[in-house]
């Protein structure tokens, strides 16, 4: 938020990053929570009309946690993120059904509101997905700067 004292500017990069990309920042005595190698998806995923993100779930689990991203306090973001993608899947096949305008209380017409739960559901997604790195530059944020152009310290070796 603009303005507001401790909350501009780009948000603070995790230790955990940190320390995968070498940064002299690192914090290497931080609090380390025990990865997750494997877990079945929430029970909330086997009910029905939850399929999708029962899938969803299935499908990025084993990524990340053989990439050693998902710790046991991630879980909440990847059942968030799976909830998202339920919710944006399902507001858009009600949009596609009933279009985008439709009939409003009063009898004039309106912007669907299923459009509405699915632009709040793809900010989800962005935001939740970012920090479990599952796009391009967030997966580059995780990883660090692995390319061969280092500046590095022209004084290191003194």
């Amino acid at each position: 938020m603009a303005g507001v004292a401790g909350k501009s500017g780009a948000k603070k990069k995790p230790n955990e990053q940190k320390l995968l990309s070498g940064s002299r920042n690192a914090n290497p005595d931080a609090v380390v929570f025990d990865l997750v190698v494997n877990i079945d998806p929430p029970w909330w995923m086997q009910e029905e009309g939850r399929e999708l993100a029962r899938e969803m779930w299935e499908r990025l689990c084993p990524h990340l946690c053989s990439q050693k991203i998902l710790a046991a306090t991630d879980l909440h973001n990847l059942e968030i993120f799976c909830s998202a993608y339920q919710t944006f899947r399902d507001a858009d096949a009600l949009a596609l059904k009933d279009g985008i305008v439709v009939t409003g209380a009063t009898g004039g017409p309106i912007k669907n509101p299923a459009l509405t739960a699915k632009n709040e559901a793809i900010r989800q997604i962005d935001s939740i997905g970012s920090s479990l790195g599952l796009s391009p530059a967030a997966r580059g944020r995780l990883m660090g700067s692995t390319g061969g152009n280092k500046k590095g310290n022209a004084f290191e070796e003194f």
